[in-house]
């Protein structure tokens, strides 16, 4: 080992360029890596790292780059691509679909999709006028945020939260023509539970947990959070919103009716959509790409080069060789093809994978079945003459939240002030998403309508241009929306590990599924466990 104090007149570049004269490139970085300018093997990067591959790894070691075969488009599959040709691995990239981006899909103005029961939609929409069918949102901590910067895409602020959007829910008793605000909903929340907080505190049932101090400072926050009188009561206040806003010349405004009494607030159930806006995957503030979500991937294809994605390549086998892998897809004219590489990153539905002809036999498959069945969701994206939500609501962005099978309105946080707009008129899961789905679009149309008409009247029908709706576990090639993975399962980590040359990647293969962010630390944690098996061997 070479050190410092060891030869204190011989600089590093002189020892450098006296090994470089007569030794190989390997022999060079070696040295490197002794004296600390360079990585060795045994300073390869944790896990919980991320160390990019990059071109110096090839050249200052004297070993060339591999050939590698990326199955999917979607952010993962783009990623690595991505992540693997900045370090000069020759990449190609198969896409079961027509287009990239996976469950990242703007629909626009003539996009066509057929669902897998036969039925098509063509998208009547405006231009300018689009609708994020899958990934909506990127919340500020995520690594998407870092790609968009690096890429050069230009984003935006979306609105995720709204003191002015609705609470409906009608199960616990909401009637048609009169929702709720979300700002009225939540002081009335927070009123009550300040009001009953404090009651208890005066009644000595804290005593135990809290000194004299502690209790006064406890209610100096509940009269402050929960707007009480000085006398610890909640009567409502001007936190809860008004009829009639405060204007000039001593319009001093008209305040809401109200509040109901405490077990009519708290049998609203309203309080159960507060945590959201808290949550640390949701929390404000948040972000989109300009021009819709999949703009994103419109980048990393210019980055990759067209010409190494092929789409309408669906894959149907991935087999292990003595020398790499070798997959087999149908291109683009409809006929079958094989194409051998040197390793493969997957970064398909693991359902689809388990229909493939494979040799990573049973252990792999049956790994891979923990995470086969996607999960139901759906949306609709209703455009309007008119941004009646906005002029007649005073809604700018956000989201209404419901108890109905339409779950959620979002409002869109694009385009303000415009003649048009889209409204995403349910975003739903599960039973709810099965069910629509199961409904021609044009009913699925009719169904969300009618819902939203009881929240945002009659504009909301009358209005109505034309509308687009997705069922994701009816796209070819994608057949769900996601899957939770159990990441303390040994399969899990099994599944990290790769099988033979191929190394697995996607949402559903990360701690953070159905995020883009969690989609792409998984293919930097493939691309790394790829690359580092390539310098150590």
């Amino acid at each position: 080992m070479v050190s410092d104090d060891i030869v204190p007149t011989v600089s590093r570049r002189h020892l450098l360029q006296a090994v470089g004269a007569t030794s190989s490139a390997g022999v060079m970085f070696a040295a490197m890596g002794a004296l600390g300018l360079a990585p060795t093997a045994g300073a390869q990067p944790r896990n919980d790292s991320w160390v990019p591959p990059r071109k110096s790894d090839f050249n200052l070691t004297g070993r060339s780059a591999k050939k590698v075969v990326v199955v999917g488009g979607g952010p993962a599959g783009l990623a690595s691509a991505y992540e693997l040709q900045k370090a000069g691995y020759q990449v190609t990239v198969l896409e079961a679909r027509h287009r990239v981006g996976g469950r990242t899909l703007t629909i626009r103005g003539g996009d066509a999709e057929t669902d897998t029961d036969g039925r098509r939609q063509v998208a009547r929409f405006d231009d300018g006028i689009y609708m994020n069918a899958g990934a909506g949102r990127i919340a500020q901590w995520m690594v998407t945020m870092d790609y968009l910067r690096e890429l050069g895409v230009p984003y935006e602020v979306f609105t995720n939260a709204n003191a002015d959007a609705y609470i409906y829910n009608e199960r616990s008793g909401a009637t048609p023509g009169n929702p709720v605000r979300y700002r009225t909903a939540k002081a009335d929340v927070f009123g009550y539970t300040s009001e009953l907080l404090n009651y208890a505190t005066d009644q000595g049932a804290l005593d135990q947990k809290l000194t004299a101090a502690d209790k006064e400072n406890l209610r100096a926050f509940l009269r402050s959070w929960g707007s009480l009188t000085s006398d610890g009561r909640y009567q409502g206040g001007d936190n809860r919103g008004y009829s009639v806003y405060p204007s000039a010349w001593n319009e001093h405004g008209t305040p809401l009716p109200g509040p109901g009494s405490v077990a009519e607030v708290l049998a609203s159930k309203v309080g159960q959509y507060f945590p959201f806006e808290i949550n640390w995957e949701q929390s404000m503030l948040m972000f989109q790409p300009k021009g819709g979500m999949d703009t994103i991937y419109q980048y990393f294809l210019k980055a990759i080069g067209k010409q190494n994605v092929h789409l309408n390549s669906p894959v149907t086998g991935v087999v292990n060789t003595a020398d790499g892998v070798r997959v087999t897809y149908t291109a683009a004219n409809g006929k079958k093809r094989q194409l051998d590489a040197d390793f493969a990153v997957v970064s398909a539905p693991a359902g689809l994978m388990r229909r493939w002809d494979t040799n990573w036999g049973s252990d792999t498959d049956a790994a891979l079945g923990e995470f086969a069945l996607g999960s139901p969701a759906g949306k609709i994206g209703l455009q309007y003459r008119s941004r009646w939500w906005e002029e007649d609501h005073r809604i700018y962005g956000g989201i209404t939240e419901t108890d109905m099978d339409l779950a959620h309105i979002w409002y869109p946080s694009y385009g303000y002030g415009e003649r048009k707009g889209l409204v995403i008129g349910y975003y739903n899961t599960g039973a709810n998403a099965r069910a629509y789905g199961d409904l021609t679009p044009a009913a699925r149309q009719r169904r969300a309508v009618e819902q939203g008409v009881k929240i945002h009247g009659d504009k909301y029908r009358t209005e109505l241009d034309t509308s687009f709706s997705i069922a994701w576990h009816k796209v070819p090639y994608i057949e769900g929306a996601w899957a939770y993975p159990n990441t303390s399962s040994p399969r899990f980590k099994q599944l990290q590990q790769g099988t033979g040359q191929v190394y697995f990647a996607g949402d559903w293969m990360s701690e953070i599924s159905a995020w883009q962010h969690g989609a792409f630390w998984s293919a930097r944690y493939a691309v790394q466990a790829l690359h580092q098996r390539v310098m150590t061997s």
